[in-house]
């Protein structure tokens, strides 16, 4: 349920900063430059594949990575949520790299995710990296949810769904053009269905012409939008592979 007093409602909600709408199932979204989803008429944020802890979970199998994805992702979600003010938050699964993440987080970023947790209704969607969210940060957790055309869930599944919106993938695009190769993490979509890129800092991305993509669209039938300092609609048809 809804929190009975946020605590970061101190302001007025900021205004989105130029955009583009994309369309999926007749319901218009925009996708953000920060790599997030936002549906304004339902005050709704969408985020995919936080990875919280990525860096922590490599260091302890001998791989060390910068230690500070987790504040880097907190960083980029809190600034989100203090300039839209969403009523509810979404979480497309993978938010944790693995069962014991949030025992590995210090004191002050448990704190600051339970107060992003406390700020609206928050929904953990499980992911493959997290079948059972933690259940003492806030929130509450599903499998997949449904909010009028709309179903959120971690993994896309195959065919032709109407309305989905998942994570997993991480997708990222590539273009080519003018002797420069540019690639991007993208929201990839063909206005029936979207796969969200990855929020974390330490996530990545799979080329939107990996084998991976292909159940999901038919053949380049879709446009990625590429993440820069704007989002940037690019035709399927104009991408190269890795």
């Amino acid at each position: 349920m809804p929190p009975s007093a946020p605590l970061m409602r101190d302001v007025a909600p900021k205004p989105i900063p130029q955009h583009i709408d994309l369309m999926v199932a007749g319901t218009p979204l925009v996708p953000l430059a920060e790599g997030a989803l936002w549906w304004s008429a339902e005050s709704t944020l969408i985020v995919a594949d936080l990875h919280l802890e990525k860096g922590s979970a490599f260091a302890a199998r001998g791989q060390m990575l910068p230690p500070y994805d987790t504040i880097a992702t907190l960083a980029r979600l809190e600034a989100l949520v203090s300039r839209l003010s969403p009523e509810r938050v979404i979480a497309l699964g993978d938010s944790f790299h693995d069962g014991r993440a949030v025992g590995r987080m210090n004191e002050g970023d448990r704190d600051r995710l339970a107060e992003l947790t406390s700020a609206a209704e928050w929904i953990w969607i499980a992911g493959n990296h997290d079948p059972d969210p933690p259940k003492h940060v806030g929130g509450w957790a599903t499998s997949e949810l449904s909010i009028g055309p709309l179903t959120f869930r971690h993994e896309p599944r195959p065919g032709a769904i109407l309305g989905e919106i998942a994570g997993h993938l991480h997708p990222a695009a590539r273009i080519v053009g003018r002797g420069r190769s540019i690639r991007r993490r993208c929201f990839a979509t063909d206005a029936r269905r979207l796969v969200m890129p990855a929020f974390g800092a330490l996530a990545g991305g799979l080329n939107v012409l990996d084998e991976a993509f292909r159940p999901l669209f038919d053949g380049r039938a879709f446009h990625a939008f590429m993440i820069g300092e704007a989002v940037h609609a690019v035709a399927g048809r104009r991408l190269v592979g890795e």
